[in-house]
């Protein structure tokens, strides 16, 4: 187990699984060990307001259940995630953590990578090298 508790914003949430924009978008509708949760916090702080919605929500709840980690791709949303105090991990470090401590294969992460990087989550050339030079 990776995680010992995954909370998800309501509205990640839908715009995952209503939305079916993003891979794995069916899987993750029919996944039932994580919780999911729209952030009650108070007061919001003001440099999050220019985020999109899941990225407030994912900030705000990380703030509220002092989550361990947040996952968070977009740069402006993670430096600001950062100035609030909440560690960060994306998608790639998520993916590296779960093969680092053998929970999936080097096979089964590269084939990770490459649905990723044939879908609409943009993934930089040099983040890609730096990537793979971790397997």
């Amino acid at each position: 187990i990776l995680f010992d508790q995954v909370f998800v914003p309501d509205s990640v949430y839908c715009e995952v699984t209503k939305q079916g924009l993003r891979p794995g978008s069916k899987e993750v509708s029919q996944i039932d060990w994580f919780t999911i949760k729209s952030p009650k916090f108070s007061p919001i702080p003001p440099e999050i307001l220019k985020l999109d919605q899941g990225e407030k929500d994912v900030i705000l709840l990380a703030l509220e259940t002092k989550a361990d980690w947040i996952i968070l791709d977009e740069n402006l949303g993670r430096k600001i995630a950062l100035n609030l105090g909440c560690q960060i991990k994306g998608t790639l470090g998520i993916l590296l953590f779960a093969y680092k401590t053998n929970l999936i294969s080097k096979e089964d992460t590269i084939k990770a990578i490459n649905i990723l990087s044939q879908s609409s989550i943009r993934l930089s050339s040099n983040l890609l090298e730096w990537f793979l030079k971790q397997l």
